[in-house]
């Protein structure tokens, strides 16, 4: 991942520079320059993100990567994001929180949100580790987030993928009973796909048991965005 991160930065670079050292572009002003570089950064990260997702299929980089808005709007975005980023590391410093484009990759894992083996049902310490998170998404109400979740290679792949689905809707059940709106939230499981530990041993699979979170910007975050953008 640390290498998909530097490649996406390298590419987005080139050809960002390329542009903007074309005789035309250096006729417009820094708001059009922007806009115009987030696209082709935007097309950039597309391209490579179907080459190393691949088969992977959704996950929440995908998620995040695939809802760019890009340009000067998509980094009006990202400001939102940087803030409510730095919210969520104080607010929960255990969990691994990663910005990534417009948009926030938050790992809930054994130090944070852990499962017991074969279980779906949130621990106690999953439950007052959530409830560190929600007055930070109750601050940011314009955010969708997808939730993915995960097994270690336990079991067979058909009771993995279901077992991860249900991981998902534990975590989306819990915080809808807080008063987080469910029309912000979508899950989806991918079994024992991704490991970030190895298996082999009690202490990575505990590991893989885990949620992702994809926060991205919801449609009126985008609309003000890009408002705000058009009076630059």
């Amino acid at each position: 991942m640390k290498n998909l991160k530097i490649y996406l930065l390298t590419a987005i670079f080139a050809a960002s520079f390329s542009f903007t050292s074309c005789e035309a572009v250096k006729n417009t002003n820094n708001t059009q320059r922007g806009a115009a570089a987030g696209a082709v950064g935007g097309a950039v990260i597309g391209g490579i993100l179907g080459n190393n997702i691949g088969k992977g299929g959704n996950t929440a980089l995908g998620a995040i990567i695939g809802g760019a808005v890009g340009g000067v709007a998509g980094g009006l975005i990202g400001n939102h994001m940087d803030k409510q980023a730095q919210k969520i590391e104080t607010a929960l410093p255990g969990a691994q929180v990663e910005r990534v484009g417009e948009g926030i990759k938050l790992t809930l894992g054994e130090n944070s949100v852990n499962f017991d083996l074969n279980k779906s049902t949130l621990t106690a310490k999953a439950k007052a580790n959530l409830d560190k998170l929600i007055p930070v998404f109750n601050e940011y109400p314009d955010t969708n987030i997808q939730i993915f979740g995960y097994t270690d290679s336990s079991g067979s792949d058909e009771y993995n993928l279901k077992l991860s689905k249900e991981r998902a809707a534990s975590v989306v059940a819990y915080m809808g009973s807080k008063g987080l709106a469910a029309s912000r939230f979508t899950t989806d499981g991918k079994g024992e796909a991704d490991p970030i530990a190895t298996n082999d041993t009690p202490e990575g699979r505990a590991q893989n048991r885990r949620v992702e979170f994809a926060i991205t910007a919801n449609e009126k975050m985008v609309q003000d965005a890009e408002k705000q953008a058009a009076k630059q």
